[in-house]
């Protein structure tokens, strides 16, 4: 009667069997795919609840004709799908689904307007006109011709709790993720991790390290030293090398030297959308690791169940300008966003860009202020950078009006829980999940995050928000937690993104490209954009004016993406 496929893993699937037994049920092979088909024929819809993993599945009823696809709850396995003439389509890879020719490649240009916003297209969105995204923790039936999509999960943050101290949230944090570790690390094939010296992968390597009977195989990615004089992160190298001293692990590491112009394109078609700068590093460190490696497990997910990010923290000090009155702070914000350099190669980059930012958006609402610290184009250079044709059809769309629907769902709950939820709902799904799992899976490489477990999300929900950010203290009860199994050195030590030198790049081995696919010829022709406005951003990037290295390498990217998926 039921037929199934699964992308994923049911990390609890030994435990669902065991149960399933209890009850009758009996088995022919040992895989998790067909404990869920016998979970589902047991329970229906409420056996969703029950299952612990990363999952994207289909399930075909031949009885009532019903075919059900689920999407997991924090949308670590992609799927897509389109509602085409002769019925549905559905894959993993929207490549797989333009196979089809049920739907002719076309761009969708409201999806267009979010990724010059954020640099990525905000789900249910895809870049391609008429294929969605199945929403993670939702579901999607088909019955009777009747397609309808529902929720079956949703984070809760009115379960937040108001007492306990910060040293048995911390107990009960460790406990909790030492468990859903040992869970992740079951595999019948090798398995290793990523490790950037930040607390999120050293703790997990830390932990895996106590289940495991060999040492574990980590790896990691550095940026050259002629590189990171433009960057405006530091290097984490150091910390890994530092982590792997104190650690039984088998180390690999990689610097940075790609041949950039030619893997691009090769990025682009994995990732079917323009690329932001963290796929390169994440292409090249797993396909080091297949080398040797068929399942790993990342920190991805930390920083947003725990409130890591630093325009988390900009929200928390932008508190004290509402101090100030309105028609003081307004024009002192733009005075600064006007007067503050943007760009250039020195180590202040990072700190005068972020405040730049921070100035633009400091006199908004609660809202707008965390909007305007995830915006790269904003309103007004997206409408300087259409057309004279796409202009006005563009002027419609309001790239935010998802995140707005997200925020007012959680109105009620603390401002920190708020921005959790929506970026648990868009960035993180959207960007770097979408981003890990695709070029992960280019080379054939399962990542798994125990930071988005079940039991480990469920927890987040109840501890207090003040332990997550505490004063000027990111992810404070997790770096707590590690305190009994890392140096603190290594736990308190300033935050380091995963990224790419992309500044460096695009003025070294990425020029040629620039004065190709965004040549003033080359712009006319695509329609798109004002061939003029282009050339200031990049003119102004080259000048140290303003940082707009991730606009120009957006507007590169996307110009790859329609070559290999429109043309």
């Amino acid at each position: 009667r039921f037929s199934i496929i699964l992308n994923g893993e049911i990390y609890n699937y030994r435990e669902l069997r065991r149960d399933l037994e209890s009850g009758g049920r009996r088995f022919r092979t040992g895989s998790d795919t067909e404990v869920l088909l016998n979970a589902y024929a047991e329970w229906g819809i409420d056996c969703l609840q029950r299952l612990n993993g990363m999952f994207a599945f289909a399930i075909w009823d031949d009885s009532d004709k019903e075919l059900l696809l689920v999407r997991d709850r924090a949308g670590i396995k992609p799927l897509y799908y389109a509602l085409a003439g002769l019925g549905l389509a559905f894959a993993s890879e929207i490549k797989a689904i333009l196979a089809t020719k049920l739907v002719a490649p076309e761009i969708d240009l409201e999806a267009l307007n979010q990724c010059l916003t954020f640099l990525w297209p905000v789900p249910p969105h895809t870049l391609f006109k008429g294929i969605s995204q199945l929403l993670p923790g939702h579901l999607l039936r088909v019955r009777d011709g009747v397609t309808t999509v529902e929720q079956w999960w949703d984070l809760d943050y009115s379960a937040e709790e108001s007492g306990g101290n910060g040293s048995d949230w911390a107990e009960l944090v460790l406990e909790t993720l030492d468990r859903v570790t040992k869970l992740e690390m079951v595999a019948d094939v090798p398995l290793g991790a990523f490790l950037s010296g930040g607390v999120d992968s050293s703790l997990l390597v830390a932990l895996m390290s106590r289940h495991s009977k060999q040492k574990i195989s980590t790896y990691t990615t550095g940026i050259s030293a002629g590189d990171l004089s433009f960057d405006i992160i530091p290097d984490d190298v150091k910390w890994s090398r530092r982590v792997a001293e104190l650690l039984p692990v088998d180390y690999h590491e990689t610097i940075l030297t790609p041949d950039v112009a030619d893997l691009l394109p090769k990025l682009v078609w994995h990732q079917e959308a323009p690329i932001i700068d963290m796929a390169i590093p994440t292409y090249l460190i797993s396909e080091q690791a297949r080398r040797t490696q068929t399942v790993m497990l990342s920190g991805m997910g930390g920083d947003e169940v725990f409130a890591g990010y630093p325009r988390q923290m900009a929200m928390h000090i932008a508190r004290v300008t509402d101090l100030v009155p309105t028609a003081v702070r307004r024009p002192l914000m733009r005075t600064i966003e006007r007067v503050l350099p943007g760009g250039g190669s020195s180590r202040l980059t990072a700190p005068m860009r972020n405040a730049k930012k921070f100035a633009r958006s400091a006199s908004a609402d609660f809202e707008g202020r965390y909007l305007g610290y995830g915006t790269y184009f904003t309103n007004a250079m997206k409408q300087g950078l259409y057309s004279a044709d796409l202009g006005p059809s563009m002027g419609g769309f309001d790239a935010y009006r998802y995140h707005r629907d997200h925020l007012a769902h959680a109105r009620d709950w603390s401002p920190l829980n708020r921005l959790l939820y929506l970026d648990f709902k868009t960035f993180m799904p959207a960007l770097n999940m979408d981003t890990t799992d695709k070029q992960a899976m280019a080379v054939n490489l399962e990542v798994r995050t125990p930071y988005l477990n079940k039991e480990i999300v469920e927890l987040s929900q109840r501890i207090p928000a003040g332990l997550k950010l505490a004063g000027l203290k990111r992810k404070y009860v997790l770096k707590l937690a590690a305190e009994s199994l890392l140096p603190r050195e290594v736990i308190w030590r300033r935050k380091a993104g995963f990224g790419a030198p992309i500044r460096s790049w695009l003025r070294g081995p990425l020029r040629p490209l620039i004065d190709d696919l965004l040549s003033p010829d080359r712009v006319r022709r695509r329609g798109l954009f004002q061939a003029e406005a282009v050339g200031r951003v990049i003119s102004d990037f080259e000048s140290g004016r303003e940082d707009f290295s991730l606009h120009l390498f957006q507007l590169l990217t996307l110009e790859m993406w329609f070559e290999l998926f429109i043309d």
